[in-house]
């Protein structure tokens, strides 16, 4: 299956998981998993959150991004990635004058 980012329709929102902040967002989700191709403006922020039923893969395609990850602090350039495993908590903050480019996969888990 192709997923053509270019095609799937952009959403203009605010406040990712109750974060603060502007974001775009392109995504596909089905019952197994959502893709996201986003893109986090200057001074936004995702809210935090645990994943309780599923993990997370955050791969940056330009910026940088600052990850709360349980209890540490990380940055993660563009070429890294992030990863939020089941049953631990995490957000991320934009924190630069760039915008953030990433790609992200949330595999659901039964």
């Amino acid at each position: 299956m192709v997923l053509d980012f270019e095609k799937i329709m952009t959403q203009h929102l605010e406040g990712l998981k109750d974060g603060n902040g502007p974001y775009d967002t392109r995504n596909f989700i089905d019952e197994n998993i959502k893709i996201a191709y986003s893109t986090l403006r200057p001074g936004s922020s995702s809210g935090y959150h645990v994943h309780e039923n599923n993990s997370e893969v955050i791969f940056v395609i330009s910026g940088t991004a600052t990850f709360h990850y349980d209890d540490s602090v990380e940055e993660v350039s563009a070429g890294q990635c992030h990863y939020c495993p089941m049953g631990h908590s995490h957000y991320m903050e934009n924190l630069t004058d760039h915008d953030l480019v990433y790609f992200a996969v949330v595999p659901n888990h039964r």
